[in-house]
């Protein structure tokens, strides 16, 4: 039976990136080596990184005096980074969710943090509107997509004051205008790679301005000058990284993939409102199109464990939502075919006929 697989993360990656990957490990470029052996000094590899750097800077349109890195460590690490290279005197962030959460206390161990806006006190089903960004702050810090309760800011927001963003789970998933943000950063293994590898983008002329020293693995500009390379990278993450970014090339760009985005988000969305037994849990406006959130409307609440292991029985995999929200998740990210989401509102609709 063919698998659907919705999982939130590690997740989904493209056949493309796959089969490419795993015949990298057997024999990579050639060398008669696998890539799990090579050196990543060996000119090989470094081929490797350069192109997937200018994949990244072509397919996002990143304009000049940016810089890409990959490093480890994953985004819960950029938590503690970002601060440590941009926090001076304070620093702001808009808190949407448990990713928010865990980089705002992180940011408070190095200076004054004001948390301009929260949607807490509805369990952050909304993105808050109608804050104010303090001028006197040295960054504002936002998380674009909210993988545990399906809420996305859509938009590229103006900013008076240097814009950093976590985009771990919505990179690659539309297009961008790159120089609105200051710093962007994310795990891969969402829209990217296996989990091992962490991106950023960054605004070289923004470092070096804090007066603490910062250890030499933290610092940005360590892995500027090494080119991603003072320490041995995340070889095998970076060259699947390399696939998926030819991937999306291939197949038309953030453009074509967000056409294909919101397709499969509008299709799921619009089963969820119409099905009786299901309800969506973020507001309309602020739906996130990678992450799509649901539980059994309140006079159905005893069918979510039956409901479960129906659509597992049907090939769905992954759609149980987060532990911590519960109901169910269905992460529709880049690789996942239009062909899979529609599966899963074809179960849902059977199921409803039954009950």
């Amino acid at each position: 039976m063919k698998k659907h697989n919705f999982f939130a993360g590690p997740c989904i990656l493209s056949e493309y990136t796959i089969k490419n990957t795993a015949d990298a490990v057997i024999n990579f470029a050639g060398m008669g080596l696998s890539i799990l052996e090579i050196s990543h000094r060996e000119k090989e590899f470094v081929a490797v990184v350069d192109e997937a750097r200018a994949l990244f800077k072509e397919l996002l349109n990143i304009p000049d005096g940016y810089q890409v890195l990959f490093l480890g460590g994953g985004a819960s690490l950029q938590f503690c980074m970002v601060p440590f290279n941009l926090l001076e005197k304070k620093a702001a962030y808009l808190e949407t969710g448990t990713w928010a959460k865990n980089a705002i206390k992180e940011a408070k161990l190095f200076g004054e943090v004001d948390v301009v806006a929260s949607s807490a006190d509805k369990n952050f089903s909304y993105i808050p509107k109608d804050y104010k960004i303090p001028a006197d702050a040295d960054y504002f810090h936002i998380t674009t997509n909210n993988t545990i309760f399906g809420t996305e800011i859509h938009t590229d927001m103006d900013c008076d004051i240097p814009l950093v963003a976590d985009m771990s789970s919505d990179i690659f998933s539309r297009p961008v205008d790159i120089s609105k943000y200051a710093l962007i950063y994310g795990g891969a293994q969402k829209n990217l790679a296996p989990a091992g590898v962490t991106f950023v983008i960054v605004k070289e002329e923004l470092l070096g301005k804090v007066s603490r020293p910062i250890p030499t693995m933290l610092d940005y500009r360590t892995h500027i000058k090494g080119e991603s390379m003072f320490n041995t990278p995340p070889v095998l993450p970076i060259y699947a990284a390399l696939q998926t970014l030819k991937w999306y090339k291939q197949v038309g760009g953030l453009e074509e993939l967000y056409r294909r985005n919101k397709a499969k988000a509008e299709l799921l969305y619009g089963e969820i409102d119409a099905n009786k037994l299901f309800k969506g849990t973020a507001a309309v406006e602020d739906r996130s199109i990678m992450n799509v959130c649901f539980v059994m409307n309140d006079e159905y609440k005893d069918l979510e464990a039956e409901f479960a292991a129906f659509a597992k029985e049907r090939g769905m995999v992954g759609i149980k939502g987060h532990r911590s929200v519960g109901g169910f998740r269905a992460s529709i990210y880049n690789a996942l075919p239009i062909e899979s989401v529609q599966a899963l509102v074809d179960t849902m609709r059977e199921f409803a006929a039954k009950h």
